[in-house]
């Protein structure tokens, strides 16, 4: 009798693809464009956009440009001196040509390379609050692309699991971000896992100049589900791949100009009391059974969940990482804004 029980709530839970699970729940249908893209990706790519471009222009348009500087100064014209203007700045060879003094003027360097690294793992095939975490991630990744070809800034796309899935270049222009955001949409990942060290490494290779990365992910390592496991502890003390993550953080970081965009869902954080589920890892498969009305299991989760997340704050602090957490039960605006506004108020300093 256990044996049914325990097969039937198997049965009821298994979890979908991880390869055709995102593009189903987004609604894709067999209509495709004459380029071969759904016709319903091509309308939810211009939803976004709508949905999105008042805030790009209202809001994150000047925030983003007022934080994020450019490379140096351009040189713009020449002027004639007026009482106050720095010495250093005249221009003696025309100067001396015109018979009065002139000074350089000169304006920032506005233009930048973005670089969207989007974690499109299996884990991401989640959300028990209003929508999964890879929508969430998609439409902010439309909002960061949009606003960086706003500024006239180059933009490109990296797409990863435990492997690199999907490269797309830095340029510029507005049917260029509108590309970036259809291939979040309509990509469908070969793998499951996760490697945020080798994306990191990869985009430290491709990326020759400084550069602004948004890296959106969870963030998340198995520890907390483990918890349900009877060979708990059996778990390793050590974790590879966090020590494989700060070895990949520490040269990125100080080459480039990183920003953490960490997707949260309340359930990875409290564990429901559901009585006996069976759990499932969506990145390898693996499934176990665990008492949910238990409650020091569900203390226990809690707790693991939190110390994940202090351990990966105080490494991003460790190295200068700024972090925006967004959650898939809340609005992402105010925490984008909230970044923003912070950065802006530290650089005036």
């Amino acid at each position: 009798m256990r044996r049914s029980l325990a097969d039937r709530l198997r049965n009821l839970i298994r979890p979908a693809d991880p390869r055709t699970a995102l593009p189903a729940a987004l609604g894709q249908g067999p209509d495709t464009a004459a380029n071969g893209v759904p016709r319903e990706v091509l309308r939810q790519v211009r939803l976004i956009e709508l949905r999105t471009r008042g805030w790009v222009e209202s809001l994150f348009g000047g925030e983003y440009q007022s934080i994020f500087k450019g490379q140096g100064m351009e040189f713009m014209e020449v002027r004639e001196y007026l009482p106050g203007d720095d010495v250093r700045n005249i221009d003696w060879n025309v100067t001396a040509r015109l018979g009065t003094p002139f000074v350089k003027k000169h304006v920032e360097e506005r233009e930048l390379t973005v670089l969207l690294a989007i974690d499109l793992s299996a884990s991401g095939l989640f959300g028990t609050r209003g929508r999964f975490k890879a929508e969430l991630a998609a439409e902010i990744a439309a909002v960061l692309a949009l606003s960086a070809v706003r500024n006239n800034d180059r933009v490109g796309l990296l797409i990863f699991t435990d492997r690199i899935e999907h490269f797309v270049p830095p340029r510029k222009g507005h049917r260029h971000a509108l590309r970036l955001i259809r291939d979040v949409l309509v990509f469908r990942p070969q793998s499951a896992g996760t490697d945020l060290a080798a994306a990191l490494d990869y985009a430290g290779r491709v990326l020759r100049h400084r550069a602004i990365i948004f890296f959106l992910s969870d963030f998340l390592r198995p520890e907390p589900l483990a918890l349900a496991r009877a060979d708990t502890a059996a778990r390793p003390a050590a974790d590879p791949a966090l020590a494989a993550f700060e070895r990949a953080l520490r040269p990125i970081s100080r080459r480039h100009d990183l920003v953490a965009i960490t997707i949260v869902d309340t359930a990875e954080e409290v564990l429901p009391d559901a009585g006996l589920l069976a759990v499932v890892d969506p990145e390898t498969g693996e499934e176990w059974f665990a008492d949910t009305s238990a409650e020091g299991l569900r203390a226990l989760y809690s707790r693991d969940a939190a110390v994940q997340r202090d351990t990966l704050r105080r490494l991003f602090n460790r190295y200068g990482v700024d972090e925006i957490e967004v959650r898939t039960d809340a609005s992402y605006i105010k925490p984008l804004l909230g970044f923003f506004r912070q950065r802006d108020r530290r650089l005036e300093r």
